[in-house]
């Protein structure tokens, strides 16, 4: 079994569900009280929060690679980031790093295809709808249009999630 490295805090509740899914799908594919091994670097959100307020995207990005850094140190096999808008580092985290990074984009475009479509909406953080990280990856990597909300809409979500 491989060590999965988790990215998390951001928020707790979101790696929480990420540590709950995994241990799901390890226990329904072999059964019993099998578990995943698993390592985590979980950063405090409200420094991160802070930063992606001022925009100082150069000062998480570093973050981000010292967390991958650390979880490829400490014996991860593979790295997981337990939050949509922290992919914006996730070219800093592959170029970094020396173990795979499974990209959010990447395993959402497989569900996508599965059901064939071709362009979809997309929610989260104000960063996550407004910047292209995962608009770009979605069309350059699968060929997938996103769209989103209008802005008093991407407002309204944006503050019904961690930051309100």
């Amino acid at each position: 079994m491989k060590t999965i490295g988790l990215i998390g805090g951001m928020s707790w509740e979101s790696s929480d569900s990420y540590y709950q899914i995994i241990n799901r799908q390890v226990k329904e594919k072999l059964g019993g009280v099998h578990s995943c091994r698993s390592l985590m670097y979980s950063v405090e959100f409200g420094e991160i929060a802070d930063l992606q307020h001022r925009g100082e995207w150069d000062k998480l990005t570093n973050m981000m690679v010292e967390a991958a850094q650390s979880l490829e140190r400490g014996g991860a096999d593979f790295i997981v980031l337990c939050t949509n808008t922290m992919h914006k580092m996730a070219d800093s985290i592959e170029k970094n790093t020396s173990i795979p990074f499974l990209h959010i984009a990447d395993a959402t475009a497989i569900e996508i295809k599965k059901h064939q479509f071709t362009k979809v909406g997309l929610l989260g953080t104000k960063f996550t709808m407004e910047q292209d990280f995962m608009k770009n990856r979605f069309a350059e990597k699968h060929n997938i249009e996103t769209i989103i909300p209008n802005q008093q809409a991407r407002d309204r979500i944006h503050h019904s999630g961690p930051y309100e």
